[in-house]
């Protein structure tokens, strides 16, 4: 395809939305056309699932969530980012398919092989030019956020945040073009760190 796909991961509040903007507004002024989405959203079927899956009224099993997402995925890969794509477009994406392997795979315990096979299936195969894990100390949970315990997800406790963590850890370890970004750290030093990935990788070459 004639454009690059970006992905930014990590638990919630380690500051991928913040960062996402950045880099959008950024190459936008170097004059790249940008398209900047999220999971689970995109387009108008998967917003709606989002707001299923993240009501905090619901109660949603494992597998349940996880069909949610991926069908919300399957949904937004085809539909915005692969024409996007296609167009030759730099897609920024909040979370993708790591996301379902952290957060389904080690903080619910379900099958990894079953969460791949999903996962391609929803993408087609799509994988990203570069993923940016943003990784926090857990402390900054609490601290982070102007609506937080706003969501399903963000209300598990801090052993499911642990084993996410420690899941996005160890993706990143042995995913391609995954890199980890510490995001302990002020938002420009971020800032400065995700140009220099990108620029490291070749990601606009």
């Amino acid at each position: 395809m004639k454009g690059k796909f970006i992905v930014f991961e990590g638990p919630d509040r380690s500051g991928k939305s913040t960062q996402a903007n950045l880099l959008s507004k950024y190459l936008t002024n170097k004059g790249f056309c940008v398209l900047l989405t999220r999971e689970p959203g995109g387009d108008g079927v998967a917003e709606d699932i989002r707001k299923i899956v993240l009501r905090p009224e619901h109660k949603v099993s494992p597998m349940a969530e996880l069909f949610l997402y991926e069908a919300a995925r399957a949904q937004h890969t085809q539909h915005i980012i692969i024409p996007a794509l296609e167009d030759g477009k730099i897609v920024i994406c909040e979370r993708y398919t790591m996301s379902s392997c952290a957060y389904q795979g080690y903080g619910r315990g379900i099958d990894m092989e079953v969460i791949n096979t999903l996962n391609n299936a929803a993408t087609l195969n799509l994988k990203p030019d570069l993923t940016l894990v943003f990784l926090m100390s857990d402390k900054y949970f609490t601290q982070r956020g102007e609506y937080l315990f706003s969501d399903r997800l963000e209300r598990e406790d801090e052993v499911f945040r642990l084993k996410m963590r420690k899941g996005y850890r160890e993706l990143a370890a042995k995913t391609k073009n995954a890199v980890i970004i510490d995001a302990d750290r002020a938002v420009a030093q971020i800032h400065k760190t995700v140009l220099r990935e990108l620029a490291g990788y070749g990601v606009l070459d």
